[in-house]
């Protein structure tokens, strides 16, 4: 009895994906639960599973194709158990499992327990023939594109050594060689660097962080502002409680902690900066949701801090923490980045100085945190050496004028360049 692989129910808000690798091809057997194929939407990656035994006879939607929810992606044929058998794996001494690229590649042992790959990492391994059961993962039980790259480095030719008794050219014969011009060396000049070019396709995240991007740019006037913070009383706080801290709550004393307290603290004073246009109304939230921008391998995500005005210090240590490992897992839902009144994006940890963050919108303002560096300033009329941030607040102006954000960002200094007032303010 065949039966309809659909698009299922991708989320709230979520209205379309792309289709991305199928795991199985036309007239493999599944197992109900198997993975068949996976969807890329624009926040999170999606697994559509078998709901029966079967074969899949037919693939409706193929790879990179747009889908709509309820759309057909395939027919899976219903099976009994006295069906044919699944494609067994190859066994590790078959030449066949051995991609081309790695057959020069000392033997690797087939890995048998399963293992997550990332979808940079699967697309790069489909793009060179690579078999993923060979590939050792750094992170276990996870492949990521650099074990990939890795393992093609290996898979290289090694360089041929001389026959044994040859002897070694003299220094003479050497410098006789480089001296020498070669008939080919015009040439080798001319194409020596690599000039192939490489069509990857796109995938969902990215393409709607360019289109969310360029519709920030276009649809709100959009400024920034900038100052700096002395950051000394926070890094002496944190080097007096980090141990006692994480003794006690299992998780490190960052600095994002205390700059989401500062934004709550600031907030408040500012509520247009935690608002949003919706037509011709302006929406003002009395509710804290701050969004945490992550690096991701597919690209920048924000999960959200409900509530963060409630949460403790440790409380928002442990929800970004753990963000950071679901983000590099592939493991973020859909209501892990769902909504959000503010974000905070901290260019510091790649070792950005300055930059202006764009609004992730419909928020109207967004706090760029950056590297912390000794520079020599004045205090009391004395040359000093403190550890100091350049901060940026973008903002959009339809709802923000710049006295706001100017204050705004005035009063996340005073915050940070006193902690202790933190516990009065939030």
């Amino acid at each position: 009895m065949p039966r309809k692989i659909v698009v299922p129910e991708l989320g709230e808000s979520v209205l379309e994906a792309t289709v991305g690798r199928w795991q199985k091809k036309e007239g493999d057997r599944v197992r109900t639960g198997e993975v068949l194929v996976s969807l890329e939407t624009d926040k999170v990656d999606l697994e559509v599973a078998a709901e029966t035994d079967g074969v899949l006879t037919r693939i409706e939607r193929p790879e990179g194709e747009t889908v709509k929810i309820g759309d057909v992606l395939g027919i899976l044929e219903e099976v009994s158990d006295a069906g044919r058998k699944a494609p067994e794996l190859e066994p590790p001494g078959s030449s066949a499992s051995v991609p081309s690229q790695a057959k020069s590649a000392a033997p690797v042992e087939l890995t048998k327990e399963p293992r997550k790959v990332t979808p940079l990492a699967r697309r790069m391994a489909e793009e060179k023939g690579v078999d993923l059961r060979r590939v050792p993962a750094r992170e276990a039980g996870r492949i990521r594109q650099r074990d990939v790259e890795a393992y093609l480095e290996k898979a290289q030719p090694a360089v041929a050594e001389k026959p044994p008794g040859q002897t070694t050219d003299s220094a003479e014969t050497k410098v006789a060689r480089m001296a020498a011009p070669s008939p080919a060396s015009a040439t080798q000049r001319e194409t020596k660097s690599d000039r192939r070019e490489e069509r990857v396709r796109l995938s969902r995240r990215r393409l709607t962080i360019a289109r969310r991007l360029v519709e920030a740019q276009h649809t709100a006037a959009m400024l920034t502002t900038f100052n700096e913070i002395d950051m000394t009383a926070v890094m002496q706080l944190r080097a007096r409680w980090k141990e006692l801290f994480r003794e006690r709550h299992g998780v490190g004393l960052g600095i994002s902690s205390f700059f989401v307290k500062a934004s709550v603290g600031a907030l408040r004073e500012f509520p247009r900066l935690n608002a949003e246009i919706q037509g011709e109304e302006m929406v003002l939230k009395h509710y804290f949701d701050i969004g945490v921008a992550i690096g991701a391998e597919e690209g920048l995500v924000v999960p959200v801090l409900r509530d963060a005005d409630a949460m403790s210090f440790a409380d928002i240590e442990r929800a970004i923490k753990e963000y950071a490992r679901k983000s590099e897992a592939g493991e973020l839902t859909l209501e892990d980045l769902r909504g959000g009144t503010f974000t905070i994006t901290n260019g510091g940890v790649f070792g950005s100085l300055l930059s202006t963050p764009i609004l992730n919108p419909p928020q109207t303002g967004i706090l760029g945190l950056h590297k912390i560096q000794e520079r020599a300033i004045v205090v009391s009329g004395q040359i000093q050496v403190r550890p100091m941030m350049y901060v940026a607040l973008s903002y959009d102006h339809r709802l923000v004028d710049g006295r706001e954000a100017v204050q705004f960002l005035v009063r996340i200094k005073e915050l940070i360049e006193d902690p202790a007032s933190l516990l009065f303010e939030v």
